[in-house]
């Protein structure tokens, strides 16, 4: 569906050091896998065998910091592409084509925020592309997506404008403004929020479902992260924790039943 995250990626200075963390806290399997022309290497995040997300080696001429990234599913990359730029944007990395993976392109958004636009196409043999990499539900997997940007309404409308989100109600946190939740299609899919100082950056975050937050907190300290926030209880019920990786990568773990 338009608008719908469909893949995460960790770019990181340290694969291996990250296959590590990830897999003791959130329990996840790799994978590695040859980009067809690439000659990168790459590692595919599993859960019971399914791919979830990827990780790769950050370039040293990379245009973004290590981190995590989304990609978000678009049929017309290109005009989307035009779309992001003609919003105030920018293109960092033009549309290309990844065989058997799909056309993707690095974008920013108006306020800075980097995220993957793609169009997948599926390996031959295989109709259609099923989702594995957000879920509501699912362990392991993306459940919550989150915003933090200089002006949220701003970001609202541009992403309501390229990927046809919506945001129908918001939960007011005083000073800080408005949570605002957003939706594709029928899906909730997380909320965006203005930063709460200069000082906090702006950048798109990710909460993967795992079972026990308090557990996850102090495996992190364990291994080499740092705990940021929490872990904690938010409204509904569900519990997160807020951390660094040992690379100093941001991350979220939510545990619980979304409301």
């Amino acid at each position: 569906m338009n608008g719908m995250p469909i893949w995460y990626e960790l770019m990181t200075p340290d694969v291996d050091a990250a296959k590590a963390f990830y897999g003791a806290v959130v329990g996840w399997t790799f994978t590695p896998f040859a980009v067809p022309g690439e000659g990168m290497e790459y590692t595919i995040v599993e859960v019971d065998g399914q791919g979830v997300a990827g990780m790769m080696p950050r370039p040293a001429e990379a245009p973004i910091p290590a981190g995590w990234y989304a990609y978000f599913h678009v049929e017309d990359l290109d005009a989307k592409a035009g779309e992001v730029t003609a919003a105030g944007g920018k293109v960092h990395m033009p549309a290309s084509d990844i065989p058997n993976v799909g056309r993707i392109a690095l974008v920013e958004d108006a306020q800075g925020v980097a995220f993957y636009l793609m169009r997948p196409s599926p390996p031959p043999g295989i109709e259609g592309v099923e989702n594995t990499a957000f879920s509501e539900t699912l362990p392991g997997r993306v459940a919550w997506n989150e915003l933090v940007t200089t002006d949220s309404k701003a970001a609202l409308g541009f992403y309501g404008d390229l990927l046809g989100w919506t945001s129908t109600e918001a939960m007011p946190m005083g000073p800080m403004g408005d949570y605002s939740f957003v939706d594709c299609g029928i899906t909730r899919l997380g909320a965006m929020m203005d930063q709460a100082s200069p000082d906090q950056p702006k950048r798109w975050g990710f909460y993967f479902s795992i079972p026990d937050v308090d557990a996850a907190a102090t495996q992190v300290a364990e291994l080499g992260g740092t705990v940021l926030m929490g872990p904690m209880e938010v409204p509904g019920g569900q519990r997160i924790v807020v951390a660094t990786d040992p690379q100093g990568c941001p991350v979220g773990f939510v545990s619980g039943e979304r409301p």
